[in-house]
């Protein structure tokens, strides 16, 4: 079973809330669904539309031909009805006071038609809606006497529904996160807004700063005193956040930045998707120093990323940039369950240090023991200037160069940690090769049993980049002395930055890209079409 439904709308008419209700639905009666979001940067009008595809086996991406048509204005009609199926159906809302109600007609319509027992929509109902529940119910309720029953659906194990947005504040939860700052900004706000809502639950502090700048350096502040923090941004909130990145390299305090990455220059296309920011979150910043960037392919993946970033940023004193997108932030996922990391949840702060204690002292993995103010009777110093084992500011040549060594002394055991956590994943079989990150994951996996003689490299871990084994993979699909058979780079971006990331760490030119730049994600139909 596969149905695809697309919901459409004006902005304010609820949209979002209808399909992800839909989607609740489905996923508790055992059904795979992924939901994707398309809306422009308006808070009324315009035209938002959400595209549900159901099965009873996984998926992991949309499409853009439905079986259904849920429209809740004419405009949605309009626009949408060239994509219908041959055999498909048209259900469109009636002048309804409030407005609102007209979507629980149409769910109550669409549910009749598969055959969904009345009392399952309304406990559904009560969950979701609380007290506003009874003005639902009797709406879904009129929906339903429209139509009758045409398909009967199978009751299954019903399944998880979780957007990349709520897996990466689960991660963070997971992961002993202390403190999430943020200044608001599409798509990362609405990890903002999750994390707040669970404050009192999870014993954590979510604040809204003035402006990006102040975001980092408090939370660099709230490091500095012990917690474990998480900034999170986009666009140009990241370019104001540069200078605390470089602090936070020199100062050796934990951080972790959520970057929801969106289509620019400038503002760009502020409510779409991109992946235009990989090289800028490689090399983001002044000077050279480490950081690692990792990039989650699907919600169940960002859960377990997001709590490998607290435990890397936090045991090497580095920041950590997880790297994601409108597409994976807004988009809603189904799982069987939700797995998390077995990582420790470690501070990895030193529970009594010597009095002598040194802030940034010189050890054999370039790793400082980490303490914070009030542990003892020394003082613990964060100091952006070049500095000694104390803390304090120095300028001579030898220092410096003790220090610089010192910092990048991490590397070869942050590689070596890194290669453990599954930098790479393969799918599928075939002497041809896909290669990308990020989002684009979801269309791949669903185009690949529909190509033939294709595997598919998803690339998590782009800084440090696991160059052996992306060489490895690569070399694979390429006879002695020639290039690749077929190894085909796919992103969302204008020149397909992840090719330049692995010419410049593993020699390999990749002269084939599939490339989207209109602020959509890719289809399947995209992938398979452009091979």
């Amino acid at each position: 079973m596969q149905k695809t439904i697309l919901i459409g709308g004006e902005a304010g008419l609820g949209t979002a809330v209808t399909s992800h209700f839909v989607g609740k639905i489905f996923t508790s009666l055992g059904y795979y669904v992924f939901n994707y979001r398309d809306y422009p940067s308006l808070i009324r009008g315009g035209h938002n539309f959400n595209i549900l595809k159901i099965s009873d086996k996984p998926v992991y991406s949309h499409e853009y031909k439905y079986d259904f048509i849920l429209a809740l204005d004419q405009k949605t009609v309009d626009i949408h009805k060239k994509d219908l199926k041959q055999s498909g159906l048209v259900f469109k809302a009636k002048e309804t006071e409030p407005k609102i109600l007209a979507n629980n007609i149409l769910i109550g319509l669409l549910f009749k038609y598969f055959g969904v027992d009345l009392n399952i929509l309304f406990a559904a109902a009560e969950k979701t809606f609380g007290k506003n529940a009874d003005l639902v119910k009797k709406s879904i309720q009129e929906g339903y006497q429209l139509d009758s029953e045409k398909e009967k659906l199978k009751k299954l194990k019903p399944k998880c529904f979780i957007s990349g947005t709520e897996a990466i504040g689960i991660g963070a939860i997971a992961a002993g996160m202390d403190i999430y700052l943020a200044y608001p900004m599409t798509p990362a706000s609405p990890v903002l807004h999750f994390l707040a809502k669970r404050q009192l639950e999870n014993n954590i502090l979510v604040f809204q700063p003035e402006n990006e700048i102040a975001v980092i350096n408090a939370a660099l502040g709230a490091s500095f005193a012990g917690a474990k923090a998480m900034v999170g941004t986009s666009g140009g909130g990241f370019a104001l956040m540069t200078e605390g990145l470089s602090l936070a390299a020199m100062t050796e305090l934990p951080l972790v930045i959520y970057l929801g990455q969106r289509p620019a220059p400038a503002t760009g296309l502020a409510t779409h998707t991109g992946q235009g920011d990989l090289k800028f979150a490689l090399n983001a910043g002044h000077g050279e120093f480490l950081r690692v960037v990792l990039s989650p392919g699907d919600a169940q993946e960002a859960v377990i990323r997001t709590q490998e970033a607290f435990y890397l940023s936090n045991k090497y004193r580095i920041p950590v940039i997880l790297l994601s997108d409108k597409h994976l932030a807004e988009s809603n996922y189904t799982f069987d369950e939700i797995a998390k990391s077995s990582l420790p949840i470690d501070r990895f702060i030193v529970e009594n240090p010597q009095e002598d204690y040194r802030p940034y002292a010189l050890t054999p993995n370039g790793i400082s023991p980490r303490a914070v103010p009030g542990q003892g009777n020394f003082v613990v110093r964060a100091n952006s200037y070049e500095h000694n084992e104390y803390g304090y500011t120095i300028e001579d040549s030898a220092g410096a160069v003790k220090m610089q060594d010192k910092r990048f002394k991490k590397l070869p055991y942050l590689k070596k940690e890194i290669d453990k956590l599954n930098p790479i994943s393969v799918y599928g079989k075939g002497s041809n090769l896909l290669i990308s990150h990020g989002s684009t994951k979801g269309a791949i996996l669903d185009a690949l049993p529909q190509i033939k003689n294709f595997r598919f490299m998803q690339i998590s871990y782009l800084k440090p980049f696991p160059a052996e084994k992306v060489a490895k993979e690569i070399k694979k699909s390429m006879p002695t002395g020639r290039q690749a058979k077929k190894v085909v780079l796919v992103e969302n971006s204008v020149t397909g930055s992840l090719a330049d990331v692995i010419k410049e760490e593993t020699g390999i030119t990749i002269k084939n890209k599939i490339l989207k730049y209109d602020g959509r994600p890719f289809t399947p139909d995209d992938i398979i079409n452009q091979l």
